[in-house]
């Protein structure tokens, strides 16, 4: 199935994790984030327990939403590529019918919604930039925070967009250059920074405040201008300018830092007291 790269889209402070299949032209959903609304469940494993349980029962009653899932490869919270019981909105629909829940009609009409989202965002692609402007702001950010954040993913998009073209293959490599680079500006791998954060399946930077998000911003810029003036092709020269990107913004945080006395690396997030408060048990 042609897919394109994961996305992100939020319930009511829920993260649903889902792609879009440009073969088939549809959003496919996954299934466990899915159940995690429905059960309000935010921790992962009691949530796949559900869906291990109710897959076997619907198996036993012969049921077609089970056969109609598709499994892809998704981000897990661990940070890798996992497969995942997916489903387009369609199939998510009739498994809603088969979980009692008090959020089973808000789901579904929220589903209609972001379903069909796809198909407007290849006519008009600004939607797309509002929509997630706005899913920000609703989760309680800043404009200026979210312009950084937009801003840092557009050199993000640029140096991804770099690897592509230069032999370095996606998922594995992806992750390990970026966590060098992270690594090296911060002092931190992406999983300690993370925990640093209190977070679990939450995106790092959706709780990076406006300063980790700039440093992270120029650590990434530095190395794909850094790979671009040596032509680094392959992994291997590529590691050798994440090593160099990374520490050009380590050595601007460490001389802000002496400036002003205060970490730019901290703690604070922007989970609500709910969730800080399960994180913590």
């Amino acid at each position: 199935m042609n897919v394109r790269e994961p996305n992100i889209t939020i319930f009511e402070n829920f993260q649903i994790r889902r792609l879009y299949s440009k073969e088939k032209k549809l959003w496919f959903f996954s299934v466990i984030d899915i159940i995690a609304v429905l059960t309000d469940q935010r921790e992962y494993k009691r949530a796949k327990s559900y869906w291990t349980t109710l897959k076997n029962r619907l198996k036993k009653e012969g049921s077609e939403v089970v056969t109609n899932c598709d499994q892809l490869k998704m981000k897990a919270m661990d940070g890798k590529f996992r497969i995942t019981d997916v489903a387009d909105v369609k199939t998510i629909f009739r498994l809603v019918q088969s979980v009692p829940s008090k959020k089973a009609e808000p789901i579904k009409l929220w589903l209609a919604k972001v379903g069909s989202e796809r198909i407007s965002e290849i006519v008009n692609p600004e939607e797309s930039l509002n929509r997630a402007r706005d899913s920000w702001e609703k989760m309680g950010r800043s404009k200026k925070w979210v312009q950084q954040r937009m801003m840092g993913q557009e050199t993000r998009n640029k140096l991804t967009d770099y690897w592509n073209d230069h032999g370095v293959k996606k998922s594995r490599e992806y992750s390990i250059l970026t966590n060098i680079i992270h690594t090296e500006w911060s002092g931190l791998s992406v999983k300690e920074h993370k925990e640093l954060k209190n977070l679990q399946v939450q995106n790092l930077r959706d709780h990076m405040s406006e300063a980790e998000l700039i440093f992270t911003a120029l650590a990434e810029l530095s190395t794909r201008q850094i790979a671009q003036k040596e032509d680094a092709t392959g992994y291997k020269e590529n590691e050798k300018a994440a090593y160099r990107g990374g520490n050009v913004s380590k050595n601007a945080k460490e001389q802000l830092e002496s400036e002003t006395g205060k970490k730019v690396v901290d703690k604070s997030n922007f989970l609500s007291s709910k969730e800080k408060i399960k994180g913590i048990k």
